[in-house]
């Protein structure tokens, strides 16, 4: 079997490709940098170049299952450039893809994607599932909705199409874990507003696994790709801490310091999404780490 990821070579695509090869699967690999090219028996590199629709379709031969993680970081100023940047990144990707696959024969059957918890709206009391109604109104909640709107396409290329909604992704090698350690270790820690914010997260392991489980049970449709148990900012804050051996000291950071410093972007740290991981689970997908103390434990040495 092969598969072709986009993104192989960032924080979850590694991991991802990392267990297809313990699963003797073979991957096919699309980058926009020409010396991160390989071509190894199972692990095999291609050109792309979204901006100009540049694309080696090569990459497509004898794959079956494509999955996408393709997307600009969305930790950077939104400057109005840069917002732009998001959404291209995340929907004309896809849409190279799709129309690359239109205009040649191919084996692809799945497309499995990326997406984002951001779909939901800020809110202290709801538990999203899948299946909610609402959508959150604002500039993130825009891009989910386009992203997944241009996943969904690929059912017109009778390909059958899995999309899935990440919470906050815990790794001690990138990502927002360690600068989230970073100040607390040196003692400098501090809550968020009032701390009450859910925060959906999941151990980077657990996501890659996902991943694996729903290409290889041949699951459709939404997940969510979070563990069973959210916490607030207060809880997470404090519980790092305590790994770390150190106290919170310093009072909350109020909201307003933060817009002022970041702009809209701030909601990234003070949204709150309590998101449920059910569907996934209720499919037999195990978590490694259900709860937030495990995964700590994992990610920082005592």
């Amino acid at each position: 079997m092969k598969v072709l990821v986009t993104g192989a070579t960032g924080l979850i695509g590694q991991e991802i490709v990392k267990l297809c090869h313990q699963s003797n699967i073979d991957v096919n690999y699309l980058t926009t940098n020409k010396n991160k090219l390989k071509d190894l028996p199972n692990y095999k590199g291609y050109y792309w170049n979204p901006s100009s629709a540049d694309i080696d379709t090569e990459c497509f031969r004898d794959v079956e299952v494509i999955i996408n993680l393709v997307g600009s970081s969305i930790a950077k100023l939104w400057t109005t450039s840069y917002k732009k940047e998001i959404l291209d990144s995340r929907v004309n990707t896809i849409r190279l893809i799709m129309e690359s696959l239109e205009s040649i024969e191919h084996s692809v059957r799945h497309f499995i994607s990326a997406s984002a918890i951001g779909i939901y709206p800020d809110s202290f009391q709801n538990y999203y599932m899948e299946d909610s109604p609402e959508k959150d109104t604002g500039f993130l909640g825009e891009v989910v909705v386009k992203w997944e709107e241009a996943a969904s396409k690929f059912k017109a290329l009778d390909i059958e199409v899995s999309i899935l909604r990440i919470g906050l992704v815990l790794s001690n090698k990138g990502g927002a874990f360690p600068k989230i350690v970073k100040p607390i270790k040196y003692g400098l820690g501090a809550v968020f507003g009032n701390g009450k914010q859910w925060q959906s997260w999941i151990h980077v392991e657990d996501l890659a696994r996902m991943f694996m489980f729903v290409m290889q049970e041949e699951l459709f449709g939404v997940f969510n790709a979070v563990a069973p148990n959210a916490v607030s900012n207060r809880k997470l804050t404090y519980k790092i801490a305590k790994r770390v051996n150190k106290r919170i000291i310093l009072p909350s950071v109020p909201r307003l310091i933060f817009k002022l410093v970041l702009g809209e972007m701030h909601i990234l740290l003070f949204s709150s999404q309590r998101v449920c991981s059910g569907r996934i689970s209720e499919s037999g997908f195990k978590f490694e780490y259900d709860n937030i103390e495990l995964a700590i434990a994992n990610l920082i040495e005592a």
